[in-house]
């Protein structure tokens, strides 16, 4: 017996890799910027905690029957992570400031604009299409959209998407900041903008939900599981009449799911697959769709500044992504750093939240210029 224990010890060490340990490594630089610097901790410590389990030697949690691999095949596989996280993204967001002004929908598909250069740089490189359109919707900087896409086109590389995705999320306040003083003046950062004194009534918030549904089900029927489920939990909550549904969904469920969701996608890291230099080039392709979707969004405000007679700040253009409320958190942090008694957070709310659908509009084209009807 004691022989064969010391066999197992020995069978476990020696099966021990050099792209484990790396791996290992990876995920312990994970553990730091979500435990140390508050980097995303809800989804890296989860995901790191996953990519440890799934490198360990003969680790049973990744074999056919294990925690891991139920999990991925439950969750990742069937898109029900993050739908049932879309829930809860909407049970969160006011849609109120971009009922109040329109036209920051335009912000909102500006900065969409990155996804599909990089779609086509990823092209350039050797990517095949599916592959690209994964990478490409890295630029949307939304993490349930990017794994919904890569999960259906391209599950083989949805770790480093992920990854990817939710890193460039933690990295807002510090990659948007730059190229948005590189873009505009400081007479435009000044530009303060009214607030509007429409009053958006009950009814309004409640058909919205409605109403987006069916009109991008209708012209973007791949959309349709991220856009009815983002709304769905947006009408529980402008509703007012299932309290607990949008609590549990926003708080109990999101959280649980965000759990599962992290291992799931951590369990994707091994070492064998990660480690290739595919995954530096999502790396750096991510982050220049995330740099053009940034610029384009104020390269378009700016426009809107000059079409409207200098009345519109062209930061609000950078809110235009989809990492809501982060983006437009750094929008007012930057405009108060030339006038602090220029207020426009609830602009680039309102330009935050177009982004919030047009990134799910964006993931539903993707789907279908790739042709993934049949998945």
């Amino acid at each position: 017996m004691g022989g064969d224990t010391i066999g197992l010890l020995l069978q476990g060490v020696t099966s021990i890799t050099p792209q484990s340990v790396v791996m290992i490594a990876v995920a312990g630089v994970l553990l730091y910027l979500g435990i140390a610097k508050d980097y995303e901790p809800l989804l890296l410590v989860p995901i790191a905690s996953g990519c440890i389990l799934a490198n360990l030697p003969l680790s049973p949690l990744i074999a056919e029957d294990g925690m891991l691999r139920v999990l991925y095949d439950m969750g990742i596989r069937n898109e029900l992570f993050p739908l049932l996280i879309f829930i809860g993204i909407g049970a969160l967001t006011d849609f109120g400031p971009l009922l109040e002004n329109p036209k920051m929908v335009l912000l909102g598909a500006a900065g969409q604009f990155g996804i599909f250069l990089t779609l086509l740089l990823a092209l350039a490189i050797g990517f095949t299409r599916p592959e690209a359109a994964s990478i490409g919707i890295i630029g949307a900087i939304d993490g349930p959209t990017s794994i919904y896409v890569s999960g259906i086109l391209a599950p083989h590389l949805l770790g480093p998407i992920t990854v990817a995705a939710y890193s460039y999320m933690s990295l807002v306040p510090i990659i948007m900041p730059p190229i948005m003083r590189a873009l505009t003046t400081e007479k435009e950062r000044k530009i303060r903008m009214p607030y509007s004194q429409r009053k958006i009534s009950r009814r309004t918030r409640i058909l919205f939900p409605i109403v987006v549904t069916i009109v991008v089900g209708t012209l973007v029927p791949f959309a349709t599981p991220l856009i009815g489920m983002l709304m769905l939990g947006n009408l529980m909550k402008e509703s007012g009449v299932v309290e607990r549904l949008t609590k549990a969904s926003s708080n109990e469920i999101a959280n649980t799911v965000t759990l599962f969701l992290g291992l799931a996608i951590g369990s994707t890291m091994v070492g064998t697959e990660f480690l290739k230099l595919s995954t530096l080039a999502i790396l750096v392709l991510g982050i220049v769709a995330f740099g053009v979707d940034t610029a384009a969004g104020v390269l378009f405000a700016k426009l809107m500044n000059v079409l409207s007679g200098g009345r519109v700040n062209p930061l609000i253009g950078a809110a235009g992504i989809s990492a809501f409320p982060m983006a437009a958190r750094v929008v007012q942090r930057v405009a108060q750093e030339d006038d602090f008694e220029n207020f426009l957070l609830m602009h680039a709310m309102g330009a935050n939240a177009a982004g919030q659908i047009a990134s799910v509009v964006a993931g539903g084209v993707l789907l279908a210029l790739m042709g993934a009807g049949g998945h």
